[in-house]
C-alpha cells in the first residue's frame, strides 16, 4: 500500500531512552525508513500524530501515562490508515490479542533481531498482520485462562485493586474510601469472581499482567 513512496515516516513511542535511541539508529540504516519523532509518554504523541503525516507507529505497551492497548485505539481513531506495531516485553497472549482487537497491525518482542523488526514493518505496510517469531508461537499456544477478554472493572473496584496491591487491610481501605468494611469485602469478592482467582496474590498477578496495575 506504500509502493512508490520514498520515505516511510515512523514514530517511536517508548519510555526507555536506550531502546528508543537504539531503534532509531538501527532503522535509520534501512533504506526508505525515516524516524520522524520519538516520545517517552504516549499522550504527548497524540497531537503530533494528529498534525503530521505518519505511516507507522512503533509502540511500547507499558508507558508511564497510558497503557499501549488503549493508546493504540486512540491512534487508530485519529487516523485509521496508520499502522501500529507493538514492540514490548509482555508475552501474555491476552495482551497481544487486545492490541490486535484495538487495530494494531502487529506485535513484536523487544528481544527480536532488527532484521525481524524490519520484516514486520514491511509486512504491515503491505496490509498484513506481522508477528515476530516468538509471538507467533505464543498465539498458537494460548492458555485457557487467556482466552477470555480483560474483565471490565468499575472505578471503585480499580481503587480497591490498587489498595490490595499496596497491602492495605479491609478496615484501612474502608476508612480511606469512606465506606463500610462489608462494602470493601464485596468489592474484593467481585474482583476475584471477575478474574477467576482464589486469593489476593493471584488477583494482583493477573491484574499486573493485564496492565490494570
Amino acid at each position: 500500500m506504500f509502493s512508490g513512496k520514498e520515505q516511510i515516516k515512523i514514530v517511536v513511542i517508548d519510555d526507555h531512552p536506550v531502546v528508543a535511541a537504539g531503534l532509531e539508529s538501527l532503522l535509520a540504516k534501512e533504506k526508505g525508513f525515516d524516524v520522524i519523532a520519538i516520545f517517552a509518554c504516549g499522550l504527548d504523541s497524540l497531537p503530533f500524530i494528529e498534525e503530521n503525516e505518519v505511516d507507522i507507529v512503533i509502540l511500547d505497551i507499558s508507558l508511564p501515562d497510558v497503557n499501549g492497548v488503549d493508546l493504540c485505539r486512540r491512534i487508530k481513531s485519529i487516523s485509521p490508515k496508520i499502522s501500529v506495531l507493538a514492540l514490548s516485553n509482555h508475552t501474555e497472549r491476552i495482551l497481544i490479542m487486545q492490541m490486535l482487537q484495538n487495530g494494531a497491525s502487529g506485535y513484536m518482542l523487544k528481544n527480536s533481531p532488527i532484521s525481524e523488526i524490519v520484516s514486520c514493518i514491511h509486512e504491515c505496510l503491505l496490509g498484513g498482520i506481522a508477528y515476530s517469531k516468538e509471538v507467533k508461537d505464543i498465539i498458537l499456544k494460548p492458555a485457557i485462562n487467556e482466552l477470555n477478554e480483560r474483565p471490565k472493572i468499575t472505578k471503585r473496584e480499580k481503587q480497591v485493586l490498587k489498595l490490595i496491591e499496596e497491602g492495605k487491610t479491609t478496615i484501612a481501605m474502608a476508612e480511606m474510601l469512606f465506606v463500610s468494611p462489608l462494602t470493601i469485602e464485596t468489592h474484593r469478592r467481585n474482583l476475584m469472581q471477575k478474574f477467576g482467582v482464589k486469593n489476593a496474590l493471584e488477583l494482583i498477578k493477573i491484574s499486573r499482567e493485564q496492565l490494570l496495575l
